[in-house]
């Protein structure tokens, strides 16, 4: 399977190209990022800190380079991010995007483009996270509107979305549970004064400091008793680790929408 990295400088970027890099199921062909970058027609190896050349360049022209490889790993920002998913679907080729912070309507082009080519969409690509989404998934199925739910959630002072892409995903995985849409259920935070708890919905708290990787709560709040089914993230590993194995399971895989599910094998509740 042979891998163009999208952002081989960026945190997750370097990581995933380290973790590539150590894997016999998949093959760097380019690194790809920014345009005017210091970086750019270095060595992969050496701008993803590998530890050894890999002798594949970083270029600023995917489209030079887009046609020798059999899927891309975009974990950029979202501006380049549907450029880079334009180019996909304009020669065919495989992504999995793990790039957060969109709009429904962008995510809509995700969506789309799944008619045309291999497209996996992840905002979370660790494997404990994802069994944590089907925990979850349980609780709230069983217990209905007999707790009240909130969400926290931590990361560090550069994420730029709030909240995360892990805790919406999280919010309307429990709403669909119980047949509501996030969108009509969810309260960002509380202000000073009188914020009475509506019933029924979900709330969302975010922190931003220091270089907190990631670490998720979901408080499930009984009347004399209460759940807590919490992640976290000792640093990005886990991640990168995820995103390519999403990559090795698009081989052969025909156009179509796919999720960090279908790579774990997790069945659908109904079924």
């Amino acid at each position: 399977m042979r891998v163009i990295v999208i952002g081989p400088k960026g945190k997750m970027g370097k990581l995933i190209t380290q973790v590539a890099a150590e894997r016999e199921d998949l093959e760097l062909t380019a690194g790809v990022g920014p345009k005017g970058r210091d970086y750019i027609g270095a060595d992969l190896g050496t701008v993803a800190m590998v530890g050894r050349e890999l002798g594949v360049p970083v270029t600023d022209d995917l489209e030079s380079v887009i046609d020798n490889c059999d899927v891309i790993i975009d974990f950029s920002t979202k501006e380049m991010a549907m450029d880079v998913l334009e180019q996909a679907v304009a020669h065919g080729t495989a992504l999995v995007c793990g790039t957060t912070g969109f709009t429904e309507e962008e995510i809509q082009k995700f969506k789309e483009a799944a008619e045309k080519i291999p497209m996996l969409y992840a905002a979370n690509t660790s494997k404990m996270v994802n069994v944590m989404n089907k925990l979850l998934e349980t609780v709230v199925s069983i217990l209905k509107d007999d707790v009240d739910i909130e969400i926290l959630e931590m990361h560090d002072q550069w994420k730029k979305d709030v909240p995360s892409g892990t805790s919406q995903e999280m919010g309307e995985i429990m709403a669909h549970a119980t047949g509501k849409e996030i969108g009509d259920i969810a309260v960002y935070g509380r202000e000073k004064g009188e914020s009475p708890r509506v019933p029924g919905t979900i709330g969302y708290h975010s922190l931003r400091a220091g270089n907190i990787p990631s670490s998720h709560t979901v408080f499930f709040g009984g009347m004399g008793e209460r759940l807590e089914i919490t992640h976290h993230s000792y640093n990005w590993e886990c991640f990168a680790r995820g995103a390519c194995d999403c990559a090795a399971y698009l081989a052969d895989k025909p156009a179509g929408f796919y999720t960090i599910q279908d790579v774990l094998g997790f069945k659908k509740a109904d079924s």
